[in-house]
């Protein structure tokens, strides 16, 4: 795969001398470094630091030092941080294109996790996640500290109802419903279009929905971006900004904390996109997102739609989402794997049966979510029969050129600078000069 040449010039000059991240603290304790945007600092209640004070009890030897970094700038945050002196023991990668593109940054954890769990470790995770973080060779260069699964809508049903509107289930039902939303002054299908990552999701469960085949064969150069599913997926895609499915503004709006804060703090639109992580709306304490989900007759719903129009609702994508990994520059290893250890074990417990913050990445894991209303246990029920039945394949594009090829022409998309033609045009161009 191609990468950055700013990148790699950085890398040759700076990567030799980045030094050791641990140290060792004056009472004796081993310090480790942790770095992440994923799960969120969202003050003291956040789960990150009940896991951390839980594994300092559990291992007074080690000192957790962490530190949250807003998604918005982690990827070039960590770019730096890994290429200078000051690059963590332990950091969170996303397992897109930015997990291959820092790969001399991953340790093989293969041997920790054979000292840890035996020869047959592997087996511990579901294989989804598993053929994501290893290599031809089977070297590991991260754990999947949770799965999740993009392309779903949520809708507010009392609020459509209060329209005179139902959830849709297709493209058609789609267009005439919002087309009601704004005759009323109401916000129609909203979507954080400011986040290539929330316009590269969305647009995969649209191209899935037409061709997931040609998707897949599009991505690994075996196929075209010019076939016609694909072009079909584009023009889907700027339809639903220049009919009026998506906001107006869209494009300049982010997911956190503006269009994800109008659907669960503040309840004020009908319908958004995000993804299976949304369901931790049912789980947080923050008193706005209580008051909005926890009223009497609340009723929301997670679902999927027909976009093409085939009568078959479209595929979610999935994959590990953060992906944990030890940097081979760190001085202590071993105390900082104990740390990755204890994230995908003890920790994923609490992240996922109490948070919801992802599904499950381990094969040994049992579901089991405590304290969910009905509502949220329906919404829950159609997460998992889709997870196992209704996944066009992995989320995201692999390939870090690739990737922002396709992000800048959803973009150039949305508003209205190229067609379809062209998009497919200029993707597939770069699509050719990839190495795979």
């Amino acid at each position: 795969m191609k990468k950055s040449t700013l990148f790699l010039a950085m890398v040759v000059v700076c990567f030799g001398i980045c030094s050791g991240c641990g140290k060792d603290s004056e009472d004796g304790k081993t310090t480790i470094s942790f770095q992440t945007w994923n799960p969120a600092d969202s003050g003291p209640d956040s789960p990150i630091y009940k896991i951390i004070d839980s594994f300092e009890r559990e291992n007074p030897d080690i000192h957790v030092e962490y530190k949250f970094v807003g998604s918005n700038a982690y990827q070039e945050h960590m770019r730096v941080e890994l290429i200078g002196e000051h690059g963590p023991d332990l950091y969170g990668i996303s397992s897109g294109a930015s997990f291959d593109a820092f790969r001399m940054f991953e340790e093989d954890v293969t041997p920790f996790c054979k000292k840890l769990w035996g020869e047959d470790w592997s087996h511990k995770f579901l294989d989804s996640c598993m053929d994501r973080v290893q290599d031809a060779d089977g070297k590991t260069y991260g754990l999947p500290l949770g799965q999740t699964y993009a392309g779903y809508l949520w809708a507010d049903v009392n609020m459509l109802k209060k329209y005179g509107c139902k959830v849709p289930r297709n493209y058609e039902e789609m267009q005439n419903t919002c087309r009601i939303l704004r005759k009323n002054g109401q916000v129609p299908l909203a979507i954080g279009a400011k986040d290539a990552w929330v316009n590269l999701d969305m647009w995969m469960s649209i191209a899935a929905d037409v061709d997931k085949v040609a998707l897949y064969d599009a991505i690994e150069g075996k196929g075209s971006f010019e076939s016609k599913g694909m072009i079909e997926s584009f023009q889907i895609w700027q339809d639903c900004f220049q009919n009026g499915v998506f906001q107006d503004k869209a494009i300049d709006m982010p997911i956190y904390d503006t269009v994800n804060d109008m659907f669960q703090r503040e309840g004020r639109i009908p319908m958004f996109a995000n993804g299976s992580w949304a369901m931790n709306m049912y789980t947080v304490s923050d008193k706005k997102t209580r008051k909005n989900f926890d009223k009497k007759g609340a009723n929301h719903e997670v679902f999927l739609i027909d976009w093409n129009g085939d009568g078959t609702v479209a595929p979610v994508t999935g994959s590990a989402d953060v992906i944990l990994c030890l940097n081979p520059e760190s001085e202590h290893k071993e105390a900082a794997f104990r740390f990755m250890a204890y994230l995908v074990n003890e920790g994923q417990e609490l992240l996922v049966n109490r948070y919801l913050e992802y599904m499950p990445s381990r094969a040994d894991m049992d579901l089991n979510v405590q304290g969910l209303s009905a509502d949220g246990k329906k919404n829950l029920a159609y997460i998992i029969e889709n997870g196992k039945t209704n996944v066009a394949g992995a989320r995201g594009i692999p390939y870090e050129d690739l990737n922002i090829a396709v992000c800048d022409a959803l973009k150039e998309l949305a508003c209205g600078k190229i067609t379809p033609k062209e998009a497919a045009k200029q993707i597939q161009k770069v699509s050719e000069e990839i190495v795979r």
